[in-house]
């Protein structure tokens, strides 16, 4: 072959080459764009399931917010006897039992959310613990004590479910 012929040849390579590879970068764009398409398709169809699902756990853990909150808590939850330790026992497990009872709603929440419910828990326990270490010799007594300490403050509830209704904001 001589060097005419090989640039002859080169000269009809080229352009197909050029085509081939045009051809393989629009394909393989192409691929790219049906592949994020499909993924973003089934979120969707996944998102529209989990919505509901989601919005329920988020109901509930507003409703164990509320539930307990010291001041509804206090309310709620009447000493069965005068004893103050009967009494702060009895609040603190009751507290317990209300997470312990929505702790599977854990899988539908951020753990941002999550964390902030559990340290409004452990925070809503420390008042009912901090109150109990006052001079208060009966129930009823601490139970005043509780009710005067939330006065002067926000209950640990009430920041925890201003977060809750945020991020079921940020859902949609």
């Amino acid at each position: 072959m001589t060097g005419d012929q090989i640039f002859q040849l080169f000269a009809y390579l080229l352009p197909s080459v050029v085509t081939g590879l045009i051809a393989f970068y629009f394909f393989r764009l192409h691929t790219r764009n049906e592949d994020g398409r499909r993924r973003f398709l089934l979120h969707k169809d996944s998102q529209k399931d989990t919505l509901p699902v989601r919005l329920q756990a988020y109901e509930r853990m507003a409703l164990f917010l509320e539930r307990i909150a010291v001041n509804s808590l206090v309310v709620r939850v009447a000493p069965k006897s005068q004893n103050k330790t009967d009494y702060e026992n009895l609040l603190i497990k009751n507290v317990e039992d209300e997470f312990d009872h929505n702790l599977s709603q854990q899988i539908y929440m951020t753990d941002e959310c999550w964390n902030i419910i559990k340290a409004a828990k452990s925070a809503t326990i420390q008042i009912i613990r901090s109150a109990a270490m006052s001079e208060s010799d009966s129930a009823d007594k601490l139970r005043e004590d509780i009710l005067t300490q939330m006065i002067e403050k926000q209950s640990p509830s009430a920041t925890a479910l201003a977060f809750v209704k945020k991020e079921i904001g940020d859902l949609w």
